[in-house]
């Protein structure tokens, strides 16, 4: 997941004519081509025996293939037995000899090492003793040959022996040993994978072996026996093979740090390999320490509070880790209350991903079993795109928010512009047929539109909420309260407004002709039939004139027709502008401006354009007992609706501050 997954060969290491010296070849090319590259300095005539051995080892000891296909290289297996395949094809064959097949097969040198030795057995790889064997079958001599390639070290713990340049075979000594290990920590040092060769030709009960007949077959279908029969080898050498990181990594892992998201690599790589890697992709710094960061699997689970290191802030590696290691770590986190996901691709690895939160297996490279195991298979096996994962998931659980924001802000505004009506004693300012229309229709689209919203643009900048945080917290329901609240007083406002107000804000209401009254006689509009005097004048609205002559005490039940249309407006209004407040938790609409989402513009649109078709269009006028408005009463609902989104941008504010501070102590409680 963090690098390319294509391997190749950089550094040959063979041994020279003493066991304490050794040869160093580059190797050029990066991609799976034959013809990408070529070894430096390599006896193109006179390959020594040392050298063929590595190459006959390369090429047997291993399953995978190559293939051209739509002006590409594509291996198939492992990418390390790939890489092997491609180094063969460009050390050549020994000197006199050419390949007698068709030109056309890119891998011609491994096809003559399989003629010249036929395998007959194999002893698979496992993460105990690090390492796959082959047995075969040379075709001159009839004879058997173990070859064995696999992690430096435990080759070396296995080797009695070691071939130099000759093809003689000599002691390994502890100072050809020694010379060995520190050319390959170097290697590692450089974020070289490195495997060695060896090989051996003393194979007792193997000697005769042909096959699943032969008496010691019983001895490869037990894997706790393949140590002991690479034992003794005979070490010949070993390559350095680069996996370059992805070019988006770095950047992935910078994004999973600002949001809070600790990334611990578990690899079986050799440790000074690991640590150059993760230095590189940005897991530890290049100058970090990381002495109490980096463990192999074997040396963290002997230490006794693994949980406090775990609690550790920052990237932390564990190398040569077994799967019974993985399993482990993931255990010791989710006891500590940490959402814990895990990436894997072998059988091994299915433990750990069953175990985990959330389990992600590799689509390209996993097995079966560990994609049945996981909960999410990951198609490009790439790291970045878990990362864009989580923006994503946090970005769908953001509009959940909003749209949950939105709907309950809404209607706990019609609630209090309900109640006030009554608690103040004025007349009714909305009717049901009225409140049916704002929830069925046109708070609707806008509701919709908001499920696509992008993005907040600090979305992977916010620390990772808790697994039982509640959706709604008492912030947010303050926030709702507030909103609600507002939207109950400007709906009960506008109506107090035109009844008692000739102008306000300097915008003129007096031009339809209606009737001030003063605020005690609205709110005692019950008690009309015992006021003295009382006259009414009448006032026209669109294009119908109301005349209360008869009855003038009808003026607060016939005649709040144009009140309740600016209420009813305003509540439409309101809830328009209030969608743009949802369209982030605690962003500002300057840096989240409301053409971000397109969709949410065109829901307001066609919920104003419903509302228009029943102000303007006669029948539905009558049906919703609404009539038309006019420009200037238009400037006093948009005057009177605005204000929701300037007391949202407070409370948005107010929330960013709470954030930060909260942030701020949990910093300061973890360093401590």
């Amino acid at each position: 997941t963090l690098t390319t997954n294509q391997m190749s060969a950089v550094r040959l290491v063979a041994i020279g004519r003493w066991p304490d010296t050794l040869r160093n070849f580059k190797v050029d090319g990066t991609t799976y081509d034959p013809s990408d590259g070529k070894i430096h300095d390599w006896p193109t005539l006179n390959m020594d025996d040392n050298l063929q051995m590595i190459a006959k080892i390369a090429a047997l000891c291993n399953d995978a293939s190559i293939a051209h296909s739509e002006h590409q290289y594509v291996a198939t297996g492992m990418p390390t037995e790939a890489a092997l395949k491609v180094l063969v094809e460009k050390m050549g064959l020994p000197g006199g000899y050419t390949p007698s097949l068709d030109s056309s097969d890119l891998l011609r040198c491994c096809q003559w090492w399989n003629n010249d030795a036929k395998r007959v057995g194999t002893l698979e790889f496992d993460r105990t003793r690090k390492s796959m064997g082959v047995i075969v079958k040379k075709a001159e001599t009839g004879k058997n040959l173990l070859l064995v390639k696999g992690a430096v070290e435990n080759l070396l713990e296995r080797s009695a022996y070691i071939q130099l340049l000759d093809g003689s075979v000599v002691l390994l000594d502890e100072g050809a040993k020694a010379l060995v290990l520190s050319t390959l920590r170097e290697m590692s040092g450089s974020a070289l994978r490195c495997l060695g060769f060896a090989y051996k030709e003393d194979l007792a009960d193997f000697a005769t072996y042909d096959g699943e007949e032969h008496p010691a077959h019983k001895y490869l279908l037990d894997p706790a026996y393949y140590s002991s029969i690479e034992s003794n080898l005979i070490f010949c050498g070993f390559v350095g093979l680069r996996d370059p990181p992805r070019e988006e990594v770095h950047k992935a892992i910078e994004d999973c740090r600002a949001a809070g998201i600790r990334v611990m690599v578990i690899t079986g790589d050799n440790k000074e390999t690991a640590e150059a890697i993760c230095r590189e992709i940005g897991v530890f710094g290049p100058s970090e320490n990381i002495s109490s960061k980096s463990f192999a699997g074997k040396e963290f689970m002997a230490l006794p509070d693994k949980k406090k290191l775990l609690r550790q802030t920052g990237g932390l590696l564990f190398s040569r880790a077994e799967p019974k290691h993985k399993q482990e770590i993931v255990r010791l986190l989710k006891e500590d209350g940490e959402v814990v996901a895990m990436t894997g691709d072998g059988v091994n690895d299915a433990p750990a991903l069953k175990l985990a939160d959330i389990g992600i297996a590799m689509g390209i490279t996993g097995t079966e079993v560990a994609k049945e195991a996981s909960d999410m298979v990951l198609a490009d096996d790439n790291f970045s795109t878990i990362v864009s994962a989580v923006g994503e998931g946090r970005s769908i659980y953001n509009n959940m928010k909003a749209f949950i924001r939105y709907m309950i802000s809404s209607n706990i505004g019609e609630v209090p512009s309900i109640f006030l009506t009554s608690a103040f004693g004025i007349p009714e300012g909305l009717i049901p047929v009225q409140l049916l229309w704002v929830n069925l229709v046109t708070d609707g689209p806008p509701a919709t539109a908001l499920g696509f919203n992008p993005p907040d643009k600090d979305i992977m900048k916010k620390p990772p909420r808790r697994s039982d945080d509640s959706l709604i917290t008492p912030w947010i329901l303050f926030r709702y309260m507030v909103i609600g609240l507002y939207v109950g007083i400007a709906t009960v406002g506008i109506f107090i407004i035109w009844y008692t107000h000739g102008s306000f804000l300097g915008i003129d209401l007096a031009s339809d002709g209606h009737t001030l009254v003063s605020y005690s006689q609205l709110s005692n509009w019950g008690q009309c039939p015992s006021w003295e005097g009382f006259n009414v004048s009448s006032f026209t609205a669109g294009a119908r004139t109301f005349n209360f002559d008869e009855n003038p005490c009808d003026y607060f039940q016939g005649g709040k027709i144009k009140a309740t249309t600016l209420s009813l407006s305003v509540l439409v209004s309101i809830e328009m502008f209030n969608s743009l407040n949802a369209l982030s938790e605690d962003g500002s609409l300057l840096s989240m401006p409301p053409w971000v989402n397109p969709w949410l513009l065109l829901a307001m649109s066609v919920s104003f354009g419903l509302h228009f078709l029943i102000l303007y269009v006669p029948f539905l006028t009558q049906i919703f007992g609404i009539v038309p408005l006019s420009f200037n009463e238009w400037l006093l609902v948009v005057a009177v609706a605005f204000p929701v989104v300037l007391i949202d941008e407070v409370l948005k504010f107010v929330g960013r501050c709470l954030t930060a501070r909260a942030r701020k102590q949990l910093g300061k409680r973890k360093e401590e």
